[in-house]
């Protein structure tokens, strides 16, 4: 039985008209609707106001069964006080997930792998060959957490994942901003005066292009940057070098010639943690994100009709891209990241309107803002 059933069925069950329940939940009407046409699914927190409203478990109300494992994500939420921050959420996710094991897309050393590294250490970080490997691995109940690459302040959005994200059934829990430092990496013995060639991703070797320049290294396109590590560490060349992260030395046995070889400062590369379960913060506390992705209705200016929503109730639109879908090109599809939580009261509002003028909108995730968005 799917969500928005049991919700509908409870309701009735309970007596209540769609009215009676929205006004119990301070939220709309037409909200509500959406909740139990499956047209919108409401954020965790929602699900614990409407278990409350229904006197049902919210576990059942969220997953159809009372298992240990969701079970345990219940008492966790209730039996450890007041969430003041990033870091409080991140210890939350750590205690909520079944399996201790982060995924994430790339060879050994890669600055995907760094990310797993800075931000959970405690969990066993896992490389996959590809994008839909890491998710599938979370969906598979293989790792519990996938660290998913999403745009550089340099190199801007990875496109791929932009498809990735609204196709499968996880969540985005948490973000991650990763500094990128460029190393200039080579076999034991190697000098700076007799490297040759140094091999890396195209785009890591265009962000160091003037220092390689100014050293007389000649630049080799690989795959990957831990990939080239990993390469030229097989190889034993003392001539030949990689740009790579100081994780890929260390994991494979390099020297470090020079750190921090990049050309420009400030090169960081964002991250979403996706899982399995949503996991989010209650609405009214911290600064949050919510992410979602949505398609417009084909009528003249319904793109900028469904925004609209956003601008009268206040509410801040940090990220809006389009993209066209692989399945319809026909069909240009929106991603978009707004400031504030599902459950505040101008967020509802916001997306109410955008029902009215999209034929699908899907709710990714809602997540607290990371600190280094108050730092940059």
């Amino acid at each position: 039985m799917s969500l928005a059933r049991r919700i509908a069925d409870s309701r009735r069950a309970r007596g209540l008209t769609q009215a009676d329940l929205a006004a119990r939940l301070d939220v709309a009407q037409s909200t509500l609707a959406r909740w139990e046409s499956g047209r919108r699914e409401p954020s965790r927190a929602q699900v614990r106001r409407l278990a409350l409203a229904l006197k049902l478990a919210p576990d059942w109300l969220e997953t159809g069964d009372t298992g240990p494992a969701r079970a345990g994500i219940t008492r966790t939420r209730e039996g450890h006080g007041a969430m003041n921050g990033p870091d409080d959420h991140k210890r939350m996710i750590e205690r909520v997930i079944d399996h201790p094991v982060i995924a994430f897309q790339g060879v050994p050393g890669a600055y995907s792998h760094l990310a797993c590294t800075q931000a959970f250490p405690a969990m066993q970080a896992v490389p996959c060959t590809s994008f839909e490997d890491a998710f599938a691995a979370v969906e598979t109940g293989e790792a519990g957490l996938a660290m998913i690459p999403i745009e550089n302040s340099l190199g801007g959005r990875v496109a791929d994942v932009h498809h990735l994200l609204p196709e499968n059934n996880l969540y985005i829990v948490g973000e991650h901003f990763q500094p990128v430092h460029h190393c200039l990496l080579a076999p034991k013995g190697a000098t700076l005066d007799g490297l040759k060639t140094a091999a890396s991703h195209p785009q890591a070797l265009a962000q160091c292009r003037k220092t390689l320049r100014e050293l007389r290294i000649q630049p080799v396109k690989m795959a990957d940057t831990a990939g080239a590590a990993q390469a030229i560490a097989e190889e034993g060349d003392i001539t030949a070098g990689a740009v790579a992260s100081e994780l890929a030395a260390e994991i494979y046995g390099l020297e470090i010639l020079r750190p921090r070889i990049e050309d420009k400062i400030g090169n960081v590369t964002r991250f979403v943690l996706m899982a399995k379960q949503r996991i989010e913060p209650p609405p009214g506390g911290m600064k949050c994100v919510t992410s979602f992705v949505f398609t417009v209705r084909s009528v003249p200016a319904a793109l900028y009709k469904s925004l609209g929503g956003f601008a009268t109730n206040g509410v801040n639109m940090i990220r809006l891209e389009s993209y066209i879908s692989v399945a319809d090109y026909s069909t240009a599809r929106f991603y978009a990241e707004i400031e504030g939580h599902p459950g505040d009261k101008n967020v509802d509002r916001a997306l109410e309107e955008l029902d009215f003028y999209t034929t699908r909108v899907k709710l990714l995730g809602t997540y607290p803002q990371a600190d280094y968005r108050g730092e940059s």
